[in-house]
């Protein structure tokens, strides 16, 4: 399997990835721009704009826009990340070039008729009340922005109620008008897809838009702190996050085998000692997320009001523990999770296009996977233990109680904990 790259001369991209034995692709647009690009006064239009893609074009009004894909049994959808949005399908063999002018549709000529934003405002609504309604979705919003406070990276995706009531027309076009240029925009596709053939077809349908200036990224910088909302609920939610490398960083690798090892699976730390020992919660995990120049470790878990003091105390001490006996079993296990998952994943091709999309927005170019394995088992247990030990006593971190959460320690006394 062989990744091709072809630039348009105004600087859209295309990427591919042909995987013999196929019928079928996926396919799809990712546009550089997510929830960090938005103005404050204009969180949330991001996320807007890829629900009323859906919403009808020029050429096709919404109910075409799904029936052009369902009648050859193909499905269609879109997200928005902090960092992209993406409009995707997966279809047959020989429908990629409907799901190409499909996409390219949606993506270029979306109309923003005034009744369609009216009820899609409404389902936003929605959307987001039930999200505040999930204490499991809602508390990670909130260690977003204790984490990032006052910058775009942690505003939440779905933006505030109070804004999205707000959007307009002239906002969801002038959003495109900044944000959608050729040079911001990426076709990836991976599966039975013809790259010469895929890269003709984009310069039909993206060939002529104009370049664009795209706009500066604010820097992130993980300043930290305590946000502590108290409810009445059947479970405390705590989650709790380190800052750590950027997924550009060298020690990448080292952060998402440390996370794996202490929080990751039934098999590690946090679920064996918190969990399976002590019998504290039913849900606890650790994880790496990264950004193009940041990261954090998260740490997430649920457990009751008597207990909530309990379970974050141990947790940081758990995390403190890794730093000196952390054991190259562990990380082998850790380890072998990893290059399964990665590899496992890319036996699918909408894992394949997407991966190709993030690569290329990120690195510039999509390593093979034998060099992301090899950067995995590089990592060594000195690495993993001296990374676990920062994140435990120095470096920055935020929190975020939810629930009957009383009895959980105050910010100081984690500090002071942190210290000890």
């Amino acid at each position: 399997m062989t990744v091709r790259i072809t630039t348009l001369s105004n600087g859209f991209r295309v990427v591919t990835e042909h995987m013999p034995g196929l019928e079928s692709a996926a396919l799809g647009v990712w546009v550089l721009s997510g929830g960090r690009h938005e103005q404050a006064d204009e969180n949330g239009i991001a996320h807007f704009l890829e629900h009323m893609a859906f919403k009808g074009t020029a050429r096709r009004n919404a109910v075409q826009i799904a029936e052009a894909i369902e009648d050859v049994g193909g499905y269609m959808n879109a997200y928005t990340s902090r960092e992209a949005t993406a409009y995707y399908a997966r279809v047959l063999r020989a429908d990629v070039p409907l799901a190409l002018d499909v996409i390219g549709d949606i993506v270029l000529n979306s109309v923003f008729d005034a009744r369609e934003i009216e009820l899609e405002r409404g389902v936003i609504l929605q959307e987001i009340g039930q999200a505040a309604d999930t204490p499991d979705d809602i508390i990670f919003d909130w260690l977003q922005e204790r984490a990032y406070p006052g910058q775009p990276l942690g505003r939440p995706i779905l933006g505030p109620a109070e804004r999205v009531r707000g959007f307009g027309r002239d906002d969801l076009a002038g959003f495109v008008s900044r944000h959608y240029g050729p040079g911001n925009m990426i076709l990836a596709a991976a599966g039975a897809v013809d790259h010469d053939d895929l890269a003709r077809r984009a310069e039909a349908t993206f060939g002529a838009l104009p370049a664009v200036s795209v706009p500066v990224q604010e820097h992130a910088a993980f300043s930290g702190g305590e946000l502590r909302v108290e409810k009445a609920l059947e479970q405390a939610h705590f989650a709790m996050a380190f800052e750590g490398p950027s997924i550009t960083a060298p020690d990448i690798q080292t952060a998402q085998v440390l996370g794996a090892a202490f929080g990751g699976g039934m098999s590690s730390r946090l679920f064996q000692e918190l969990r399976e020992r002590r019998g504290l919660c039913y849900t606890i995990f650790a994880q790496a997320g990264a950004f193009s120049d940041t990261g954090m470790m998260t740490l997430y878990a649920g457990t009751s009001a008597d207990q909530i003091g309990d379970l974050v105390g141990i947790t940081l001490d758990e995390m403190k523990r890794a730093a000196d006996d952390m054991s190259e079993a562990e990380l082998a296990r850790a380890r072998a999770q990893l290059k399964a998952g990665l590899l496992m994943g890319l036996e699918s091709p909408s894992n394949r296009a997407e991966r190709l999309a993030r690569l290329l927005q990120i690195r510039g170019r999509v390593p093979p996977p034998e060099e992301v394995v090899a950067e995995i088992d590089a990592v060594t247990v000195a690495g993993v233990r001296d990374m676990a030990g920062r994140m435990a006593t120095e470096a920055p971190s935020a929190l975020a109680l939810y629930g009957p959460v009383a009895k959980a320690p105050d910010w100081q006394t984690l500090q002071d904990r942190r210290a000890a």
